[in-house]
């Protein structure tokens, strides 16, 4: 499986860059010492001066910038970072899903990038970041039926299956995946991706006890 950036979103969205973690890992229930690191971070945001500015840091800006590059409004259409970091700020918490899941959603929120997650045994073929077509639409997890026309997503032979905003429920992670792919979104450089995706694989590796782990920068 390859992955790649689209020379026309490129175009649009000159800064894209990817990094991407490739592991088998165990998506069982999230261990208390997960669950206890996704608490601290929420502590840490609802305890600094004003809570809300998370929301206007430089990923999220940078994020919301691609959107409308590319036609999107990101009022309405939210990065997946951005969406977690709202719910932390208004007290609700992250989500608990299971320890793939959770870990994704903790770096999600440490970095304020959203990151895509994704079983490769239901992925075909090679992978490329483009912006969705006219007509193409896909189940989001836990949500409606998802218009990607002109939001930027991930495509395999199949189709779309995953973008920054919501990811497919047709190659969604469950506690039957064995082999995962997450995938870091910056539309603000590779600056600083090195070090996410660092970050990625040890959580992956202590929580969700994850082997044969890649990593891979993509721009």
């Amino acid at each position: 499986m390859k992955l790649k950036i689209d020379a026309e979103l490129k175009k649009k969205c000159p800064r894209t860059a990817l990094g991407c973690v490739t592991a088998l890992a165990d998506a069982g229930a999230s261990p208390a010492a997960l669950l206890e690191e996704m608490k601290a971070r929420e502590t840490e945001i609802q305890k600094l001066p004003f809570p809300r500015g998370v929301l206007e840091s430089p990923q999220v800006e940078a994020t919301r910038k691609a959107y409308r590059a590319l036609g999107k409004d990101p009022a309405r259409y939210r990065g997946s970072a951005e969406a977690l970091l709202r719910r932390v700020v208004a007290g609700k918490g992250l989500p608990q899903i299971n320890a793939v899941v959770d870990v994704i959603n903790l770096v999600s929120v440490e970095s304020r990038l959203p990151i895509g997650l994704y079983d490769l045994g239901h992925v075909s073929g090679d992978i490329v970041f483009r912006a969705g077509r006219a007509g193409e639409t896909y189940k989001g997890i836990g949500k409606y039926d998802l218009n990607l026309e002109g939001l930027p997503l991930f495509a395999d032979a199949v189709g779309p299956h995953g973008s920054p905003t919501s990811d497919s429920e047709r190659t969604m992670v469950t506690t039957a995946t064995h082999h995962v792919l997450a995938v870091i979104i910056s539309f603000a450089g590779s600056e600083g991706l090195g070090r996410w995706v660092q970050r990625m694989a040890a959580l992956l590796t202590q929580y969700a006890t994850a082997q044969d782990v890649e990593i891979q920068v993509v721009e």
